[in-house]
């Protein structure tokens, strides 16, 4: 019996190792990453509470922190019982009506409160693009034409020397990337596991004409931060706090999520976290056009281009910012997985924050998830009923 046993666990430890040599030799051995993952957080899919299972890269407060102003109505109507229900169903944790830069409705849930931590995921793109901006006006990158080889000379790809530091921002590069978070054999989930994550995104070429047409991709946002960081010799981190986060007054420290300790590299797609309020700020800035308190924190002629389509083709997105209108009212919002929004309505002078666990998929034929019009709708119909009280 002990030589059969003993066969036995010969042949599972060389299947094991035949396995696990398989799944490195076919370029898949962040399973491995991800395996661990999924044992330190106890679930299979990325979360708003994931900074507490990986390194992070702190981001202090403002130096001159700035608390909101409450608006004079502040909490006095009730929200919709529909917006309740997509709140219950979808995990809400923080939702915010802004009006007239003041405070209007703040609701919390699953024990947040105005300090509690959550993963912006995609919401930080919008950042990274502006940081192109603030590179430009600082003098350390020419233009948005200026070539991203001038500081990833690595690029490699048959269009490598033509893509743009501004193709990187609007989502024109023509990356070889498969923006897909279900397949775990594909890039993206393969990025949010990654110990080096510099090393790997030098193997990834550009393979389709640069600036010609808007394709979502996250590898493009990160190929940006880590040019912008060549450019200024400071990581993403450092530049976020300095061009907008100490700025604009932040209350709150924020983390960012590193590929590890040793390599050190942000991972700029995703992964900043902060708190409802601060990220609120950020849609104000740009809904002022890069004002803050009577300072121009960033050009009013880049934010306007930010917010306004390059294509009329793909009208829902710009440099780092989502666009559309509900209901006719236009707006742009920054977005992140699992329905993270802020979503900004400068006409109506209305900024909306909802951060949460979950979200629905797209609505049939357009890149906008089914669940942001309904805390658009829900939102303006109490501020309707506000008004006729």
């Amino acid at each position: 019996m002990k030589k059969t046993g003993a066969k036995i666990l010969k042949y599972v430890l060389i299947g094991l190792f035949g396995l696990t040599a398989l799944v490195y030799l076919t370029g898949n051995g962040h399973l491995f990453g991800l395996a661990a993952t999924i044992m330190k957080t106890k679930r299979t899919t990325a979360g708003i509470d994931d900074y507490l299972f990986f390194d992070n890269r702190h981001i202090p407060p403002s130096e001159n922190p700035q608390s909101w102003s409450l608006h004079s109505e502040y909490n006095t109507t009730e929200p919709t019982q529909k917006l309740l229900d997509a709140h219950k169903e979808l995990g809400t944790v923080a939702f915010m009506i802004i009006k007239n830069d003041s405070i209007w409705h703040e609701q919390y849930f699953d024990g947040y409160g105005t300090a509690s931590k959550s993963n912006s995921f995609s919401m930080v793109k919008s950042m990274v693009a502006a940081a192109l901006q603030s590179a430009i006006e600082a003098g350390a990158v020419k233009s948005l034409d200026q070539k991203a080889m001038d500081f990833l000379p690595w690029l490699k790809g048959p269009f490598a020397e033509q893509v743009t530091m501004g193709d990187l921002a609007s989502m024109t590069s023509g990356l070889d990337w498969n923006e897909n978070y279900d397949n775990l054999l594909t890039i993206t989930p393969r990025t949010y596991v990654e110990k080096d994550m510099g090393k790997l995104m030098q193997t990834i070429p550009i393979v389709d004409p640069p600036g010609k047409k808007f394709v979502y991709q996250s590898g493009s946002t990160q190929l940006l931060a880590m040019a912008l960081e060549e450019a200024t010799g400071k990581n993403i981190s450092q530049l976020v706090w300095s061009y907008f986060w100490d700025p604009i007054g932040a209350e709150q420290e924020a983390y960012w999520q590193i590929d590890s300790e040793k390599a050190g590299l942000e991972k700029a797609y995703c992964c900043f976290n902060s708190n409802a309020r601060d990220f609120a700020r950020f849609g104000k800035l740009f809904k002022n056009h890069g004002e803050w308190n009577g300072q121009q924190i960033i050009d009013s002629a880049f934010v306007a281009k930010a917010v306004t389509p390059r294509f009329a083709e793909s009208p829902q997105y710009g440099y780092g910012w989502w666009l559309g209108d509900i209901d006719e009212k236009p707006f742009f919002s920054m977005r992140g997985h699992l329905g993270q929004y802020v979503i900004v309505f400068p006409e109506q002078d209305v900024i909306i924050v909802r951060l949460g666990h979950r979200h629905l998929d797209d609505l049939p034929g357009q890149q906008l998830p089914a669940d942001l019009p309904t805390y658009v709708k829900e939102a303006f119909l109490m501020l309707a009923l506000s008004n006729e009280s």
